[in-house]
């Protein structure tokens, strides 16, 4: 995890002066779309292998989509992305390694300032159920189902300024709302602050922003990065925290290398800070 977060500084060190150097592009009006599906897949078989470890099988089915509508004076930009995998060692069932699902969608209107005011509104859930493994006193494997499909299921709705430079960077600042779904099983929408009861939803007010860039390292390398922030106003010392940070490398028109590292804040999952790296190497395929 360490090497991953200090290739990423050093990629952010070296591609600043060319994100500075770049000028705002020019918008090409009407719908500008990408789709891009991709798989990755891992296996691993071992027979009278005498320095020891397991057979292992690996997957995760990826989609991601950018959907812009771009007029003179406004703008509307969606963003997609799914993931899912499994993972199976040795005689274990398959594992769930991978499960994402956010959508985002921004419409900005051009005032003539540097800044555009904008509405938001973002989706986060996963699709499947969740377990935590851990040992019981006799050393065995205990899972413990953790969550659930759609659950739990983040709204937020948000409304400010924002400044971009087409594709290249953006940021943005806003009053948001929030609204956490989620079973009591789990207790992801439960408020600390009451007693009794764990409840099921949990509406929050506060602030949001978001900040993006998209660097291309090298001709075949492209680094892009967002970071989400999430501050209720009765809790302005506590910061919601995801940045997610993605490593392309192409090696031709179908196969890519990527490295991927999440790093995710948020205390009513737990008041650890939560970190995903994957390193894979699979097949794309654009879509659109």
């Amino acid at each position: 995890m360490k090497t991953a977060a200090t290739l990423i500084v050093t990629i952010l060190v070296l591609a600043a002066p060319q994100l500075r150097a770049q000028e705002k592009e020019e918008p090409v009006m009407g719908w500008n779309n990408t789709l891009v599906a991709g798989l990755n897949l891992t296996q691993v078989s071992l027979h009278n292998w005498t320095q020891g470890g397991e057979n292992t099988l690996a997957w995760t089915f990826l989609v991601n989509g950018k959907f812009l509508y771009q007029q003179t004076d406004w703008k509307w930009n969606n963003t997609l992305k799914i993931a899912y995998g499994k993972t199976k060692l040795g005689d274990d069932d398959f594992q769930k390694s991978e499960d994402e699902l956010f959508w985002e969608s921004v419409y900005s209107h051009n005032i003539g300032w540097k800044i555009d005011p904008y509405v938001a509104n973002q989706l986060r859930t996963q699709f499947d159920d969740g377990y935590t493994v851990s040992e019981d006193e006799n050393g065995q494997e205990v899972r413990t189902l953790a969550s659930g499909p759609f659950d739990p299921l983040y709204l937020i709705q948000s409304a400010g300024f924002t400044y971009s430079t087409g594709e290249t960077f953006f940021t943005r600042l806003g009053i948001a709302f929030k609204e956490t779904f989620s079973s009591a099983d789990y207790g992801f929408a439960d408020d600390p602050d009451t007693d009794g009861e764990i409840e099921d939803f949990r509406f929050q007010t506060g602030i949001e922003s978001a900040t993006g860039v998209k660097i291309t390292v090298m001709e075949n390398i492209v680094y892009t990065s967002q970071l989400n922030l999430f501050s209720a106003f009765n809790q302005m010392d506590v910061w919601d925290v995801r940045w997610d940070n993605t490593l392309n490398a192409k090696v031709n028109d179908y196969v890519v290398a990527s490295l991927n590292v999440i790093l995710v804040h948020d205390i009513s999952q737990t008041r650890r800070t939560q970190v995903k790296q994957a390193i894979a190497l699979g097949l794309r395929y654009s879509l659109l």
